[in-house]
């Protein structure tokens, strides 16, 4: 499969096999590790889909991970999703009304990211075997990679983890989440700003000279949880399989029917996980993107110009509040026919003027499978309230956001939308969307959605209410890499 088979950064000729990139995180010139051959591996898809969800991430990785050995893939997947997730399908296709809805919040931390990174922190601990290093993961959140990040990476040996949050733009639960977190080698830190600055000045530690000296003098290499390490994106591939594998027993399809999937998306990994399963071969129609009010994927998708110049909304969606996508580059590659001086033009035009437009040719490629649309605060409110007045299923904001754009089109192919978080995280828009009275306290707003909903509290976010806070550093955006070097050599020491 292919004469060299490394990936590469979209941006250059810099190259690495799969451990090392995961170890890594993202490229010394900035940019993010693809696999040109990616679109020429093809999952035999009735054999496949026969696999339980442990099988089919083993098969998979293999594919993708190929200096990984099958026994150490084995390992991952049993470490990863034997025991933290509450459904056993890990990620379960249910139905509001007769929309196929697949949940991704049943792991560890009530997100989608749970997914991902109970999987990472077991690929970068079999990657370290063998080398004299340690790793200090810096991640960026937006509300809810942080917490997953945390939880998946605590007490790991010879890594650790700071996570960088924007202060008073995440919810009070996700908050939570994060800065009671236990464990030794665990760091947390707001910042004065939002999710793009902080996930900015992250990039920018990575190149810094702070990182360079880590690394000759102690020994510690910086990478990343958030989806631009190809270790957190591929393990996201898996459940579009798992969705289309659900909706075929439950007889909705038959084998080789294409299908969409609406996905709310700020960062645009989760989507674009989506588009890597569809070239593996799994029949997917079109991919939908679906952005609150800070819109600058829909904007893009459907004009060629991503421009982040424009007004940042904080909103009830706040895992979506993001004018960077990140993920968006390596979309970009694979449509522009994998050419890296393009996509290095277009990111030097985003660092310079905070915009770029790609050419028509690019563009029309784009929009062979990618469809998009927006919703505002007010639109997410009334969706949470109609979803629940006609079906009796109660969504979180992301999943609101993404069912109201799914409205939009009018799709002859089965359409399933992604549910990114459970409502228990968003507990008091919830019910203000569903125009109930608030208490004044998170958990009793979490019990009576309980009553509510018919559903159970997810523990984890219950147990929050007893857990003392740990974190309550603030930091100017400048200070993140002083920050990061000294937590490094405190957590690792």
């Amino acid at each position: 499969m292919g004469n060299q088979p490394f990936y590469h950064s979209t941006r250059g000729n810099e190259q690495c096999a799969p451990k090392e990139a995961i170890l890594q995180g993202i490229a010394k010139d900035g940019g993010l590790f693809v696999w040109d051959d990616l679109d020429q591996v093809q999952i035999d898809l009735p054999s496949f889909l026969r696999l339980d969800y442990k099988g089919m991430v083993q098969e998979l990785f293999q594919k993708l991970l190929w200096d990984f050995t099958a026994e150490e893939l084995k390992e991952c997947a049993q470490a990863a999703y034997g025991d933290h997730f509450d459904s056993s399908l890990i990620t379960p296709l249910t139905f509001a009304g007769s929309q196929p809805v697949l949940e991704l919040f049943h792991g560890p931390t009530s997100a989608f990211k749970d997914v991902a990174l109970c999987m990472l922190p077991q690929l970068m601990s079999k990657a370290l075997k063998g080398k004299d290093k340690k790793v200090m993961i810096i991640t960026a959140t937006s509300g809810d990679t942080g917490k997953a990040a945390l939880s998946g990476f605590q007490n790991a040996d010879r890594i650790a983890i700071l996570v960088f949050y924007p202060e008073g733009k995440v919810s009070n639960i996700q908050r939570l989440q994060m800065v009671t977190q236990q464990g030794n080698n665990v760091g947390v830190c707001a910042i004065d700003g939002n999710f793009d600055d902080a996930q900015s000045n992250v990039k920018k530690v990575f190149k810094s000279a702070g990182a360079q000296k880590l690394e000759k003098e102690e020994n510690i290499v910086l990478s990343s949880a958030n989806s631009i390490n190809i270790g957190r994106l591929i393990p996201q591939i898996v459940y579009y399989f798992s969705a289309y594998q659900q909706l075929l027993k439950q007889e909705k399809i038959k084998i080789g029917d294409a299908v969409n999937f609406c996905v709310p998306t700020g960062n645009f990994g989760n989507v674009l996980a989506g588009y890597y399963a569809k070239l593996m071969g799994l029949p997917i129609h079109k991919l939908m993107v679906a952005s609150n009010e800070n819109k600058v994927l829909d904007d893009f998708l459907k004009t060629g110009v991503y421009d982040r110049n424009r007004p940042f909304h904080t909103t009830i969606s706040p895992s979506m509040d993001i004018l960077i996508s990140s993920n968006l580059e390596r979309m970009l590659y694979y449509l522009c026919g994998k050419d890296v001086e393009k996509v290095n033009g277009w990111m030097n035009e985003l660092a310079q003027n905070g915009r770029y437009q790609v050419d028509e040719e690019t563009l029309v490629k784009i929009q062979q499978t990618f469809i998009s649309g927006h919703c505002d605060n007010t639109q997410t409110f009334e969706e949470i309230n109609r979803v629940y007045k006609s079906t009796g299923y109660v969504m979180d904001p992301h999943t609101a956001v993404g069912s109201y754009v799914l409205q939009q089109y009018d799709q002859t192919e089965p359409t399933i939308l992604l549910s990114t978080a459970s409502p228990y995280k968003f507990t008091r828009d919830v019910l203000r969307a569903l125009q109930m009275p608030l208490s004044a306290d998170d958990f009793e707003c979490m019990e009576q959605l309980s009553k509510i909903s018919n559903t159970p509290i997810p523990q984890g976010l219950y147990a929050l209410k007893e857990l003392p806070v740990r974190f309550d550093t603030v930091i100017q955006c400048e200070d993140m890499e002083t920050y990061v070097c000294e937590k490094a050599k405190e957590l690792l020491k």
